[in-house]
């Protein structure tokens, strides 16, 4: 639809174009997060709406929080009830430990995870451009929002 304007008294005036634009067409092409984190937004969130998508991001965050929070104390016990055990048993005299072979043993690992760091790095840095986990969130950015406010809320209950 075109509107112009034109002085009929003025023979050299030129006419003004103006477009009129659907703000309801334009607000459905362009969303907030499109504008925000680019155009491609993701398949997930062409099929589902906002409310939705944050709603299944809450809740798989959530589960994998309190699972990870359960999982978590299970192993924290573990490893500082086997510590306890250890120091009492070193303590009463049923273990000895020979602090100078530990401290050679130590050091002798620190040195193998050196080489083997600085060998390794090359192959993690390919896995993590591979897998591209930035570009999921990017796309997928309400989801991913839900599932860090979920996972959250789980480990704090």
């Amino acid at each position: 639809m075109r509107f112009g304007r034109e002085d009929k008294d003025d023979p050299e005036s030129e006419e003004e174009v103006y477009e009129v634009v659907d703000l309801t067409e334009y607000a459905r092409r362009h969303q907030w997060w499109s504008r925000v984190f680019g155009s491609n937004s993701g398949p997930i969130a062409e099929k589902y709406s906002v409310a939705t998508q944050i709603a299944m991001g809450g809740v798989t965050g959530w589960c994998a929080g309190y699972l990870f929070q359960r999982v978590g104390k299970i192993a924290a016990t573990a490893v500082g009830g086997g510590f306890l055990l250890l120091q009492i048993a070193n303590h009463s005299g049923y273990v000895q430990v020979d602090w100078k072979k530990v401290e050679k043993d130590v050091n002798k690992a620190k040195k193998h995870l050196k080489k083997k760091a600085n060998k390794a790095a090359p192959e993690i840095n390919t896995f993590i451009e591979e897998v591209k986990a930035t570009d999921f969130i990017k796309r997928n950015i309400v989801l991913s929002s839900g599932f860090v406010g979920g996972f959250f809320l789980g480990l704090a209950s």
